[in-house]
C-alpha cells in the first residue's frame, strides 16, 4: 500500500514535471522559431524596399511574421509580374517601331534610287521633260526624309528636356487665327472648310512658348484636313476652364476606331496604312503635340465615333493680367 502511494505520487509529481518543462519549451521554440521569421520577414522588406538593413532591423515586425512574410512574398510575385508584362509590351512596341521607321525611311530612299537610276540610264538626253518631273518626284522624296529626321530629332530633344520652352504671355485667339491662315490654301485643296467658333474681337491670354503651340495647332489641324472628307468641315472651339482653357479640333471625317483611341499618340501608328501612306506626313505629328504639351504640364485628349468624326482637344494656363 506504502509503495502504491509513493508510486502515484511519482507519477503525479513526473506528469506536472512534463507539463510544466514541455511549456516552457514550447514558448522557447516558439520564441526562438518567431525571432527567426521576424528576421526573415525584416530581410524580405529590407531587399524589396532597398532600405539598409540597421534601418530595417530597427523596425517592429508584423505580430504575425509568417502571414506577413507570405504575403511579403505575394506582393512581390505579383509585382514581378506586372513587371514581365510591362517589359513584353515594351518588347512589342519596340519591334513595332523598328518595323515602322524601317517602312518610313525604305519607302522615299527606294523611290529617289529608282528615279536617279532611271536617270543615269539614259532619261535626261532623251526625254527632258519627264526627267524634270523625276527629278521633282526625288526632291519631294527627300523633303519627306528630311521632315521624317528633323521630327524624330525633336521628339528627342522634348523626350530629353534639351529643348527649352520660351514661357510667355500671348493671344491664343490671335495665333489660332494666324493659324488658320496658314492653312487655308491646304483646306481649300481639301474642300474642307475651316470654322473657327468664337466671339468678334475677343482675347484671351494664356501661358506657354507660342511657337510650340502653334506647332500643336498646326499638327492637329492639318490632321483633320488629312482624314477630314472632301466637302467636311474642321472646327476649331475654345472652352474656358476655371484656370485653364480648353481648345478642340473637330472634324467631320471617318473617325478611329475605339480600340485604336489610347495609340493615337503612338510614334509611326496609323490607323488606316494603306490610306495613310498615300497621305503623306512622317507619322509623328500627333506624338510631337503629346510630347510639347507634356513639356507644359498640360493634357492632350481623343476622343472619335467611325464614319462620324473625331475631336483632338488639350489645356493650355490661363494668363492672369498684370
Amino acid at each position: 500500500m506504502y509503495y502504491e502511494r509513493s508510486w502515484n505520487h511519482f507519477f503525479i509529481l513526473f506528469s506536472v514535471s512534463f507539463v510544466v518543462a514541455f511549456i516552457i519549451l514550447n514558448n522557447v521554440l516558439h520564441q526562438y522559431i518567431n525571432n527567426r521569421i521576424s528576421n526573415i520577414y525584416k530581410l524580405i522588406r529590407s531587399l524589396k524596399l532597398g532600405k539598409d538593413m540597421k534601418e530595417v532591423l530597427a523596425e517592429h515586425a508584423s505580430d504575425d511574421p509568417i502571414k506577413g512574410a507570405e504575403q511579403e512574398v505575394r506582393d512581390w510575385a505579383k509585382q514581378k509580374s506586372t513587371e514581365i508584362d510591362q517589359l513584353k509590351a515594351q518588347e512589342k512596341f519596340r519591334r513595332e517601331f523598328l518595323s515602322n521607321i524601317s517602312h518610313e525611311f525604305k519607302t522615299p530612299l527606294f523611290a529617289i534610287q529608282g528615279y536617279i537610276e532611271t536617270l543615269q540610264d539614259g532619261m535626261i538626253a532623251d526625254d527632258p521633260d519627264m526627267a524634270l518631273i523625276f527629278l521633282d518626284k526625288a526632291a519631294k522624296n527627300i523633303d519627306r526624309l528630311t521632315y521624317l529626321i528633323n521630327d524624330l530629332d525633336e521628339i528627342s530633344k522634348l523626350e530629353s528636356g534639351k529643348i527649352s520652352l520660351n514661357i510667355q504671355k500671348f493671344d491664343i485667339v490671335e495665333l489660332i487665327n494666324e493659324t488658320i491662315e496658314h492653312l487655308i490654301d491646304k483646306a481649300n485643296r481639301h474642300n474642307i472648310k475651316i470654322v473657327f467658333n468664337t466671339k468678334p474681337n475677343q482675347a484671351i491670354q494664356v501661358k506657354g512658348d507660342r511657337l510650340k503651340i502653334q506647332q500643336v495647332l498646326v499638327n492637329l489641324i492639318d490632321n483633320s484636313l488629312k482624314y477630314g472628307k472632301h466637302g467636311g468641315k474642321t472646327t476649331v472651339s475654345i472652352f474656358p476652364l476655371l484656370d485653364q482653357i480648353l481648345i478642340e479640333v473637330t472634324d467631320n471625317g471617318y473617325g478611329i476606331e475605339e480600340k485604336n483611341l489610347p495609340r493615337v499618340f503612338e510614334r509611326f501608328f496609323r490607323t488606316d496604312k494603306s490610306r495613310s501612306r498615300d497621305i503623306g506626313g512622317s507619322g509623328l505629328g500627333l506624338s510631337i503635340v503629346k510630347h510639347i504639351l507634356e513639356a507644359h504640364q498640360q493634357t492632350v485628349n481623343v476622343r472619335s465615333t467611325e464614319g462620324i468624326g473625331t475631336t483632338f482637344g488639350f489645356t493650355l494656363s490661363k494668363s492672369k493680367n498684370i
